[in-house]
């Protein structure tokens, strides 16, 4: 499928290049400015989510603002029909999502004219976009794919005859298409029997807030969270939640949505605030090349505050995880603040770590964090190694069994395996020992085969984030040779060439695809500082506190 060409909003100023006068500073200086405006932003640098703000669309016309987010929703589609990012097969849900909410408001009427037929249209042709999708996928392991996909499909096919049979709505005669067939993968029976489990239990677990869309239609008044602020941090769980209710909308979950709506301009992301996440992974990034002196108390601030020894949860709603008390625990150790890895324990199931109670499919960069985490609290309590070094061998071993042949590591939470791997890389070589220099070298070797002739890396095309990854790769060999040189040289020119700022594509896994922005920078930022102090070369910045000044 297209994309569409991408136009920049008043939400995307994440992804604005930056001033000469910020890009010209040193490292120290752009990432002292990064980390303040990520303490600045209360909700996180991610851009709206097309399927996320279609849900709200159909789920509370109640809510102010919506001839704003019908108009985003006509001006996203794409030339072939499909909305979304990314390759064809990560558009099937966020088609069906618009598609979806234009048939909504079609339904509900007291459109002007030109609305009502612009969605008519858009319609027609996301339908058609949806019956050129390959029957049989291969389909992404988004966020409960398997429960959304199927609610949709119903939903529209429900709605297309009631349309075709309203005489008081036709427009020129217009009739929209037969039905959808559910696409091969997929079993209509999963969102009903997944709620009746819980039903039968007598409770919905946090697991499922974030995804309560899906579901919502199956489960009784009685078992519906009630909450004040978003549910599972999703506006569209939330709008969901509220379209069962028997009475009006809570003025506190008008409240919360109309918040989001305006730092998106009446649009949504898929996660709101994401500031759990986007903190740690910054400083855990910046730390790499060094963390400025500056930016310490603001980071340490941040460690103290979302270390919990419960278990941390990426944002409010969510399910404590794994990987989020691992970045905790990491940049926590980083800036010197002695928070144990004794929450990690909560997750560990004898070999490794469960990303969060109740997972159904692991989590390598997960475990990737873990043995970080776990690896520097030794290093820096070294009176500890009797208690985490049998873990942390047990996790190394794991990891290095997931390697492919290749030498890559997948993961679910991003498309690219140069993430994975990288993050494994990173892990293995700081804490794998001789253990791990096989598996080390074998994905050096895979990074330096797949660099594209421009001298960036990308699954689906050269990007300065998965550039990043593969350098971060490439720079952890213990024998660089002639050729890593030569790719790293091809890299630093790449990202030094005005690639490195600006619109970054999303390859990121949530319900559908997302990009972290700040996250992002951090890591380009960091990598090209590495690459410009490479082998000792002049001109290394070393205002970072040593561990004695901390």
């Amino acid at each position: 499928m297209t994309a569409r060409p991408h136009a920049v909003t008043a939400t995307e100023r994440w992804e604005q290049p930056m001033s000469d006068t910020v890009v010209n500073a040193t490292y120290s200086q752009q990432a002292a400015h990064l980390v303040a405006r990520v303490d600045r932003d209360r909700w996180g640098s991610v851009r709206p989510s097309l399927y996320e703000t279609a849900r709200v669309i159909s789920a509370a016309p109640w809510l102010p603002g919506e001839p704003g987010r019908i108009a985003y929703l006509l001006n996203e589609q794409a030339p072939d029909g499909s909305w979304g990012e990314g390759p064809e097969r990560y558009r099937l849900l966020p088609t069906l999502s618009a598609v979806e909410a234009a048939l909504a408001v079609l339904r509900r009427g007291a459109m002007p004219e030109e609305t009502t037929r612009r969605l008519a249209t858009a319609v027609d042709r996301g339908l058609a976009a949806l019956r050129a999708l390959p029957p049989a996928g291969p389909w992404p392991d988004t966020a409960a794919a398997e429960i959304l996909v199927p609610g949709l499909v119903a939903r529209i096919n429900e709605q297309l005859p009631l349309i075709a049979d309203d005489k008081t709505r036709v427009i020129d005669g217009w009739r929209p298409g037969p039905g959808l067939a559910l696409p091969r993968g997929y079993d209509q029976a999963v969102p009903e029997y997944a709620a009746k489990r819980y039903v039968s239990a007598g409770s919905l677990p946090v697991k499922l807030h974030h995804t309560f869309e899906g579901i919502a239609g199956y489960i009784p008044g009685a078992l519906i969270p009630d909450r004040p602020d978003l549910l599972g941090s999703s506006p569209a769980a939330t709008a969901a939640r509220a379209a069962r209710v028997p009475a009006s909308p809570a003025a506190e979950t008008v409240a919360a949505l109309e918040s989001v709506a305006r730092r998106y301009a009446g649009s949504f992301p898929e996660a709101a605030p994401i500031l759990v996440f986007e903190r740690l992974w910054v400083a855990a990034a910046l730390a790499r090349a060094n963390l400025p002196a500056a930016s310490l108390p603001t980071v340490r601030r941040w460690a103290a505050d979302i270390y919990d020894p419960r278990g941390v949860r990426g944002a409010p709603g969510l399910m404590t995880d794994a990987d989020d008390t691992a970045m905790a625990v990491l940049v926590s150790s980083l800036v010197g603040l002695p928070h144990s890895p004794e929450p990690l324990d909560l997750f560990h199931n004898g070999s490794h770590y469960d990303c969060y109670i109740g997972e159904d499919t692991g989590s390598i960069t997960a475990n990737a964090h873990a043995l970080q985490a776990l690896g520097d609290y030794q290093r820096r309590h070294p009176e500890t190694r009797h208690i985490y070094a049998p873990r942390t061998n047990k996790l190394r071993d794991w990891l290095i069994g997931r390697q492919r042949p290749e030498g890559t590591w997948p993961d679910k939470w991003h498309a690219s395996p140069y993430y994975a791997t990288a993050r494994c890389v990173s892990a293995l070589r700081q804490y794998g020992e001789d253990h791990a220099a096989a598996a080390v070298e074998a994905a050096v070797a895979w990074a330096v085969d797949t660099q594209r002739d421009d001298g960036s890396w990308g699954v689906w095309g050269g990007t300065a984030e998965e550039t990043a990854y593969a350098a971060q790769i490439l720079l952890s060999t213990a024998e660089r040779q002639p050729r890593h040189d030569r790719a790293l040289h091809r890299a630093e020119t790449y990202l030094n060439g005005g690639t490195s700022t600006g619109h970054h594509p999303a390859l990121w896994h949530d319900k559908t695809l997302y990009a972290p922005g700040a996250m992002i920078e951090a890591e380009v930022l960091a990598v090209r500082e590495l690459l410009r102090t490479r082998d000792g070369r002049p001109g290394r910045e070393t205002n970072t506190p040593t561990d004695a000044e901390r």
